[in-house]
């Protein structure tokens, strides 16, 4: 029998075409098997394929551990989330009435009243169900100091002789840490102080709050008197225990403004310290939410608790505060919750589903 030898070149071109035409036959066989199918599929259900979202969030770095658990949740529904926004309260609100970001997390309700109605309201944005519940906010001092001049309510300090305790710059007046500007709580803080005729008695110190708490605590570890604001959740109280190391101060009468004037902010058993507890809320831009029912639904039922969110700004305060720390904390919360994280995302898809 006579055979025919190929030149080399022509038999590189042979195996060539063969391993290509096998590639294709394999390819083509993945393409078409059960499970390629079944992640094809899975990839094409998820409501947010293709659809991009900004998120917006205060200076507050304590608020990034909330936004990354929303943002997560975002993407397993397969939303694009881009990288996170700084920005603060008042600036925010108006973004997202405009459409130049999708959400933000942290919306205190109703604290931020004002910023949600001159930004369009209801009109503009999307606010449904409770973030996080019943955060607290107020005025507190050293125990120490409250137990031995027996001060328990704000409006001593028109004493200038209480107030003087609180002096940390020797201008006689008592020096309140207070709220940095934008947002909210210090507009509400100079409108108490002249309410209850502090203003004479009080200096509102204003800056990095971060900054202004780490003095306090310094002065507080000396052995000196503080006066501060705060709220939780926030590492603050994990540092200076009310009922430990501090006390709760409470205030001479309700006195709110702007949206919540009027507002009695006297607690069931009797005592009020000056404001009522705010739920925290995922706000977004109406226009969006209406157009992406499953975002919309995942908003409305996330939920955790304000322990939860102290207990990481605690480990933050602690020096675990970087990028990859809180990352960290977010996927450890979601491991830890795992059979409610993925319900949220079955009622968002299922949401999806009915539109």
């Amino acid at each position: 029998m006579k055979t025919t030898t190929l030149p080399a070149a022509a038999c590189r071109r042979s195996l060539n075409a063969l391993l290509l035409s096998g590639a294709a036959a394999m390819a083509l066989s993945l393409a078409g098997s059960p499970a390629q199918a079944a992640d094809d599929k899975a990839a094409a259900d998820l409501p947010g394929k293709g659809i991009k979202v900004q998120p917006l969030k205060s200076s507050i770095a304590e608020e990034s551990f909330q936004t990354l658990l929303v943002t997560k949740a975002l993407q397993k529904l397969g939303y694009e989330v881009q990288p996170l926004k700084e920005v603060e309260y008042p600036t925010a609100h108006i973004a997202l009435a405009n459409g130049d970001a999708t959400f933000m997390a942290n919306h205190w309700n109703p604290l931020h009243a004002d910023y949600y109605k001159n930004a369009g309201g209801d009109a503009k944005l999307y606010r449904k169900g409770v973030f996080s519940a019943n955060a607290a906010q107020g005025y507190l001092i050293d125990k120490k100091t409250a137990d031995a001049y027996k001060i328990s309510n704000i409006g001593q300090l028109k004493d200038p002789a209480i107030a003087k305790l609180f002096d940390t710059d020797g201008d006689g007046k008592a020096d309140l840490t207070g709220c940095t500007p934008g947002w909210g709580c210090e507009a509400m803080i100079e409108h108490q102080l002249g309410a209850y005729k502090l203003q004479d008695t009080v200096t509102h110190k204003q800056g990095t709050y971060s900054a202004l708490m780490a003095d306090t605590i310094t002065r507080y570890k000396a052995g000196k008197p503080i006066l501060y604001y705060t709220w939780t959740p926030y590492w603050v109280s994990n540092v200076l225990k009310p009922g430990k190391d501090v006390v709760w101060l409470q205030v001479p009468f309700s006195a709110l403004p702007g949206e919540q004037a009027g507002t009695d902010t006297q607690l069931p058993n009797g005592k009020n310290y000056g404001f009522i507890a705010n739920n925290q809320q995922i706000v977004a831009n109406k226009a969006w939410a209406t157009d992406n029912p499953a975002a919309a639904k995942l908003f409305e039922i996330m939920q955790v608790p304000v322990s939860d969110i102290n207990a990481q700004n605690f480990m933050m305060s602690q020096g675990q505060n970087k990028p990859a720390d809180i990352e960290r904390h977010a996927q450890a919360w979601i491991k830890a919750h795992q059979k409610t994280f993925d319900d949220w995302l079955a009622q968002a898809k299922a949401a999806a589903a009915k539109s």
